[in-house]
């Protein structure tokens, strides 16, 4: 695995840190349910009342934020810790990560608040922290004149264009503005590569603790897209943006740690019960995982668009890379769960729609149900004699599971506490109306299927 990185643990006072970095304009940012960027733009000059008071947004405005025009303002107050200089977006700028309020408290529908929520509950059960790294990939486009979507690179044609030396190249400028950045910032890039559709790139970074990582994810969206956007070109995390190419994923590269060490790697004095150099904290959070999969899915996988990616069965390049069973396996990219080594593993059912906060709270949520029932992930490559479902075909099906799922629904409602508010159930309402709305339109597959047919 790559180094380690860490969240800046500088003095928490966020008018320090803007001055040492020159910033005039802090970006004060958090994202819906959905994962859509919020923010406001607060000059230096207010940066005393950012870090005290906070800024506040209409949250009905906002989007998916369990609010309602008659409610109270969000309150986002800021992460001093998260404070990311980004003046290669535009001189003087940054941005800020920051927790939703209402009237004094954490709101429980804020996506960042949630996850803060589960890694205490996960401190708090098993006194262990969430290390995690994400592999984030995303299309690069341009639209013609008459409104067609096309590969920003019209010299990437290619049936298997993956890891192709000269898509990178053509691609150098873009590729490595956002590696630099990611140095400038400090998340160690490590490898920048064009992945296995036409026009699909993935740029990794150092591995952290899960609140950091799932800020950096959000960020990097940001930049990858603002950069490409300078460029004339339009950077897509859609899951599946073609028919015919590989859809692009969000894996998880998830870990547990207690007194500074990982907990997963099998210790010299115990037994591997399944043989993938893994200890039985490690199979026992892998069971929590297979075990909530269809649950899981509605967060990993949260569009309609989510469900063409994992349920291709091929594409142009001759593999969708992305599972249809919750299974686990060693180094195979075919499973839910890949072990490319003892130090992790590898959740691969989450697409580039996934809010990060969320999907990272709900596999830490799935993961700590195994450890307190210390399940069994079944042998390796299957199920133990034990039929699991496939994943879900559709949104609809998977928020269906997710419904039924009171550990991935608690997950969700980390932050709720008694106060009577059902995170998940707003969640799972506004998926299904999501899928109702696309069901609702009629679509070019319907015309070329049935308006000659009878």
């Amino acid at each position: 695995m790559t180094e380690i990185q860490e969240q800046s643990t500088e003095a928490a006072d966020l008018a320090t840190l803007a001055e040492k970095a020159g910033t005039t304009f802090i970006l004060a940012l958090f994202v819906d349910l959905n994962g859509k960027p919020c923010a406001k733009l607060v000059p230096i000059e207010a940066v005393e009342e950012l870090q005290t008071t906070g800024v506040g947004f209409a949250g009905y405005a906002v989007g998916a934020m369990g609010q309602e025009p008659k409610d109270p303002d969000l309150m986002v107050i800021p992460d001093p810790a998260s404070f990311t200089p980004v003046p290669f977006i535009k001189e003087g700028l940054a941005i800020v990560h920051c927790d939703p309020y209402v009237e004094g408290k954490p709101w429980p529908f804020a996506p960042r608040v949630i996850l803060k929520s589960m890694l205490a509950r996960l401190k708090e059960s098993q006194d262990l922290e969430a290390y995690v790294g994400a592999e984030v990939e995303y299309f690069l486009l341009r639209r013609e004149a008459d409104g067609t979507l096309v590969t920003a690179d019209p010299a990437d044609r290619a049936d298997q264009p993956c890891y192709d030396a000269r898509g990178v190249t053509r691609m150098f400028d873009h590729l490595a503005g956002i590696s630099r950045a990611m140095n400038e910032l400090g998340w160690g890039n490590y490898a920048n590569d064009h992945e296995d559709g036409n026009g699909q790139f993935e740029q990794n970074f150092a591995y952290a603790d899960a609140l950091t990582t799932a800020d950096r994810v959000v960020t990097l969206r940001y930049l990858i897209s603002m950069l490409a956007e300078e460029r004339g070109m339009i950077a897509t995390f859609m899951p599946k943006p073609f028919s015919d190419r590989t859809g692009s994923g969000l894996h998880l590269h998830l870990s547990l740690w207690r007194d500074g060490a990982s907990t997963f790697p099998v210790a010299d004095s115990d037994t591997d019960a399944k043989g993938l150099g893994l200890s039985a904290t490690a199979y026992a959070f892998t069971a929590g995982v297979l075990e909530h999969a269809s649950a899981l899915q509605a967060v990993l996988g949260p569009s309609v668009n989510s469900y063409k990616r994992t349920g291709a069965v091929s594409t142009t390049s001759g593999a969708s890379w992305a599972p249809r069973f919750p299974t686990y396996g060693g180094n195979d990219r075919t499973h839910f769960i890949r072990i490319p080594d003892h130090h992790r593993i590898e959740l691969r059912g989450g697409d580039g729609s996934a809010n990060p906060y969320l999907a990272i709270a709900a596999s830490l949520g799935a993961g700590l149900d195994g450890l307190e029932r210390d399940l069994d992930p079944g042998s390796v490559g299957g199920d133990n004699g034990t039929v699991r479902a496939p994943l879900p075909r559709t949104l609809l099906h998977a928020v269906e599971a997710l419904e039924a799922d009171p550990v991935i629904a608690g997950a969700l409602g980390a932050a709720a506490g008694d106060s009577g508010l059902d995170v998940a159930a707003y969640f799972a309402h506004a998926k299904r109306e999501e899928f109702f709305s696309w069901h609702s339109r009629v679509t070019d597959w319907e015309t070329d299927r049935y308006l000659t047919a009878y």
